[in-house]
């Protein structure tokens, strides 16, 4: 048995909550040298470059890389021999975020759905817990903006629909959203479960690494055929036009019911900020 105080979590939390929002992941970082460096239409290569410029400024001055600083979203896997000691999990990660949002002067964006009343503190986080085996703590913590996030949707297709009706969803999708979520994006696909785990694996993919290549051969080719068509829509950085729409498409599957076919697209802006810390 692994005991882990709740502080050590408290403050583990909150300087993922201000490095996710300063530092980009290592195969985003990479993906924008390489498109930089790929793409021929001049608004496009210059997005890419103003891209690169950022993500250089929020390191160098410790300002966001995007005044949308998100809402606080965690992806928690608890092991099954661990202990959390001085007060709950849940509410030290919650606590952590908090204390992250103030100290990193990050802007907080949760408010009532209804008077629009904000929070003041960006509460509650966002908190998906997994149990596992064994005696590790593993928390992933992701920024999710407004903007790609009110780009998402879940579907329940008819099991009839199956491949073409799933890439028709997904490529339209994207198509309808236009430049609304700030591209090149990160698109991530739930297929299966049911209603609300079809969501949930569609945000899951996007913590998958640009350059994983999915497991199963005949997901990634899927997942190839996604990134060909929505490439191909010519939308570009920012909506300007050029070669990358989209930086990858991840998918993740699971089985459903014999009388449904779930379907959920989880659009990620291009500043994609997720950090994890395993205990």
């Amino acid at each position: 048995m692994k005991t882990i105080p709740a502080n050590d979590i408290l403050e583990a939390v909150a300087a993922l909550c201000v490095t996710a929002n300063h530092e980009l992941p290592a195969d985003v970082q990479a993906a924008f040298e390489a498109c930089h460096a790929a793409e021929e239409a001049p608004a496009a290569k210059e997005i890419f470059r103003q891209l690169l410029e950022n993500s250089k400024l929020s390191r160098d001055t410790n300002l966001p890389l995007c005044q949308d600083t998100g809402l606080g979203v965690f992806f928690v896997e608890v092991g099954e021999d661990v202990k959390v000691e001085g007060g709950s999990l849940r509410q030290a990660i919650n606590d952590g975020m908090v204390k992250g949002y103030q100290e990193g002067y990050l802007r907080k964006s949760s408010c009532d759905p209804f008077t629009r009343k904000n929070t003041g503190d960006n509460s509650p986080a966002i908190i998906h817990f997994d149990v596992v085996p064994g005696d590790a703590l593993k928390i992933t913590m992701m920024a999710k903006g407004g903007g790609s996030e009110n780009m998402s949707r879940v579907t329940m297709l008819a099991p009839a629909q199956g491949w073409k009706g799933i890439k028709e969803f997904v490529v339209n999708r994207v198509a309808e959203a236009g430049p609304n979520p700030c591209p090149p994006t990160i698109v991530g696909v739930g297929i299966g479960g049911n209603f609300e785990l079809a969501a949930l694996n569609s945000k899951k993919a996007l913590m998958r690494p640009l350059d994983d290549r999915h497991p199963d051969p005949a997901i990634a080719k899927l997942e190839d055929e996604l990134m060909e068509a929505i490439n191909d829509l010519g939308i570009g950085p920012m909506g300007l036009g050029g070669k990358t729409t989209s930086l990858g498409v991840k998918i993740l599957v699971a089985p459903c019911h014999l009388a449904s076919l779930p379907l959920a697209v989880n659009i990620q802006c291009h500043s994609a900020r997720h950090k994890e810390v395993t205990f």
